[in-house]
């Protein structure tokens, strides 16, 4: 099964979320129904984002970048969080090294 990587991105702010990981059904319903679905690699599903917590992520534009091996997902966080641990962002780990 082919897997492309999805980053996450808001529309407005331009804040990356996460990233997550698509087959061809996932995109396929992303696609259709406008929310964010990805292949849990894990549980070995699809799943749609927020479905448990209620932070669905409601998609405004899909991009691929000149590979077309990635994709960019921009969309409105209908919620507060996207990450698992209640960060809005599952970005918010800074390991640069202190100069």
């Amino acid at each position: 099964m082919k897997l492309t990587p999805a980053i996450i991105q808001d529309i407005k702010t331009q804040e990356v979320y996460m990233l997550g990981y698509m087959n061809d059904e996932a995109l396929s319903l992303t696609q259709k129904t406008g929310y964010v679905y990805f292949w849990s690699r894990k549980r070995k599903k699809l799943w749609k984002k927020g479905e448990t917590s209620g932070n669905t992520l409601l998609v405004k534009q899909i991009s691929t970048d000149c590979d077309d091996d990635t994709l960019l997902v921009h969309v409105e966080l209908n919620g507060n969080t996207v990450c698992h641990t209640g960060k809005k962002s599952c970005f918010y780990k800074n390991i640069t090294r202190k100069l």
